[in-house]
């Protein structure tokens, strides 16, 4: 079942945010758990979201990822990041949970891969890191957990160096707004950003069966025209906008298991976008 919205509010986003810390706090744990770290013991294993990023990202590179400086915002427990890291990039995982950065660290030590990681949230990540990079990424269940896009977009040009790479893979603001739990595609939450969070109450999370202490968290709906053009106005050159068919989470108990993605019933699959991608530059 979902989550239920308890309420539509107009909350500070420190103190929202503030309250989101807490829970992905307390999500760490569960997620180590979950997440099915063992299979990074094997050398050549990518986290299934990188191996589609990648291959995505990596026509915008000249060179490939070989010692390419990446940055990733929201990296939780950094299986992404590490991710890169095996393809040849130096990263950077920047996450505002500390739980999550120690569990990510204890990944990469475990594995033997280099890594840095920086705590602070990621709308004043360019105050918390002293240097630039080729490619700053961001992917999967991110962007709604902030209140600012503008804010959000200016952080990600202080981190970029002239000629970086910008990438985003996220689930799309149109599939956020169906209600998961019908039987047919209805629409059930907003689309639009009226500058109100969405207040949620719920105890689990989308990995694993554990509960979490802290189940208040704050969510912002953020249009597509919204995203877009904070990176645009920010400065950045839009070179790709993708919609795809699939998410690398089951978002609906309707949805059917495809090559290790989510997608909907075959009838319904070219309804509705699950995910958005766009690719930008510091031209």
């Amino acid at each position: 079942m979902s989550k239920p919205v308890t309420r539509t509010v107009r909350i500070d986003g420190d103190t929202a945010r503030a309250a989101n810390r807490e829970n992905w706090d307390d999500r760490v744990a569960l997620h180590v758990d979950a997440y099915g770290l063992e299979a990074f013991d094997d050398a050549e294993h990518l986290s299934d979201v990188v191996r589609a990023d990648a291959a995505a990202l990596e026509p915008f590179l000249a060179d490939g990822f070989e010692g390419i400086e990446l940055c990733h915002l929201q990296c939780h427990i950094g299986t992404d990041t590490l991710s890169f890291a095996r393809l040849g990039a130096r990263v950077t995982g920047v996450d505002f949970s500390a739980p999550a950065l120690e569990a990510a660290a204890a990944l990469a030590s475990r594995l033997l891969l280099d890594a840095d990681w920086v705590q602070t949230d990621v709308l004043d990540a360019a105050a918390g890191i002293d240097r630039t990079f080729d490619v700053v990424y961001t992917s999967i269940g991110a962007i709604c957990w902030l209140d600012d896009l503008d804010r959000w977009a200016a952080q990600v040009v202080a981190l970029l160096r002239p000629g970086g790479v910008f990438y985003i893979r996220d689930g799309h603001p149109v599939l956020y707004a169906l209600d998961e739990t019908r039987d047919e595609l209805v629409l059930r939450y907003r689309y639009f950003d009226t500058g109100e969070a969405q207040a949620w109450d719920d105890d689990s999370t989308y990995a694993g069966d554990g509960t979490v202490a802290h189940s208040r968290t704050y969510e912002w709906p953020h249009p597509l025209s919204a995203i877009v053009n904070a990176l645009i106005g920010a400065g950045l050159r839009i070179r790709l906008l993708d919609e795809g068919r699939t998410l690398p989470w089951r978002f609906s108990p309707r949805m059917v298991e495809v090559d290790g993605d989510y997608a909907w019933p075959e009838a319904e699959r070219d309804l509705v976008p699950c995910t958005f991608t766009i690719v930008a530059t510091m031209d």
